[in-house]
């Protein structure tokens, strides 16, 4: 821990590092930083119209799967981390990644409060409280950020930021790729692109703890990292049947979520599971998630990107200290 009760209270200090991930990681966020009420998610009205009953019901039903894990990962997932913190700039990364968690919540309301009239967003939170698959991984991820050690809570946030998302993100991505929803869209690369950090520092943080382990600790965390990874992957296939089996993407989706959940893996700095590949996925979608966006400035007409000044894409290297 940073401190507890028989320490002397610290004041941070940005003038002394302990680690520099920490201080470019806060200032990569920072730097990123976004609103999703300056998101011109109205301009979609004309889209939305025009999508089919399934469409809609498809868009509204991952918007609030998303929802619910963006709110366990602001309301237990990032506080459970921060008693094993290593440095105070740590604690002030990961406030900011709580923040930004209840800001991509935020996020999905306000495209709700445009495109949904108030009885639909009553029916989707509804589904999402008895859709025994989100319920259930949403379950397994805070019993661990209760009840596990704290590598093992590092582990289950990577594997919600880099892989449990994923499979609601394929629907925006899609449209996105055939000109439908852009604004929203949009809205969906700026939390991509915070959740791309979020898993690369978190699972950078991993890495450290895991080397000081002795090799049977790493192999025995190992093996349960990929225990609770297929565990979460079985269950995920359920709950893409869920949503997609009507409109026929449950195929494509699965490739997609295989991807992801390699990156996980890597992000932790762990062996690939499955055999899929970037070319195995919809090309459409792949090319969805670059995050770069269209810059604009705050006193212009809100455009397709939201940025405050340009940044560049995290990259594995920027984590090599």
């Amino acid at each position: 821990m940073v401190n507890n009760n028989n320490e002397v209270f610290k004041s941070i200090n940005w003038n002394a590092i302990e680690d520099m991930v920490d201080k470019m990681t806060y200032e990569k966020l920072t730097s990123q930083f976004w609103l999703s009420t300056r998101m011109p998610v109205s301009k979609d009205k004309g889209d939305w119209s025009k999508l089919s009953e399934v469409e809609k019901e498809l868009v509204e039903k991952v918007f609030g799967g998303l929802t619910a894990l963006d709110t366990l990962q602001s309301e237990s997932g990032v506080d459970s981390l921060k008693a094993d913190a290593r440095t105070q700039h740590e604690l002030a990364v990961l406030n900011n990644i709580a923040f930004m968690e209840s800001e991509h919540a935020r996020s999905y309301s306000s495209i709700f409060s445009t495109l949904n009239t108030p009885k639909e967003i009553n029916d989707i939170f509804k589904w999402c409280e008895e859709n025994k698959y989100l319920q259930k991984k949403a379950k397994i991820i805070e019993n661990i950020y209760k009840n596990g050690t704290a590598l093992e809570k590092k582990i289950a946030s990577v594997f919600l930021e880099s892989f449990l998302f994923y499979s609601g993100f394929y629907t925006p991505l899609y449209y996105l790729g055939n000109a439908k929803l852009i604004n929203v869209a949009e809205v969906i690369k700026l939390i991509i692109r915070d959740e791309s950090v979020h898993g690369t520092y978190i699972g950078y943080k991993f890495q450290l703890g895991f080397k000081e382990l002795t090799l049977e600790e790493q192999e025995e965390l190992k093996d349960w990292a990929y225990d609770l990874l297929y565990t979460l992957y079985e269950n995920e296939v359920e709950y893409t049947k869920d949503l997609y089996d009507e409109i026929g993407w449950t195929h494509d989706v699965k490739v997609f979520l295989r991807y992801n959940a390699n990156k996980a893996l890597m992000n932790l700095g762990l062996s690939p599971l499955f055999t899929d590949k970037a070319e195995d996925v919809n090309p459409v979608v792949l090319n969805g998630l670059s995050t770069s966006t269209t810059n604009h400035d705050f006193f212009s007409s809100v455009g397709n990107g939201y940025l405050i000044t340009p940044v560049e894409d995290t990259k594995n290297s920027d984590y090599d200290y």
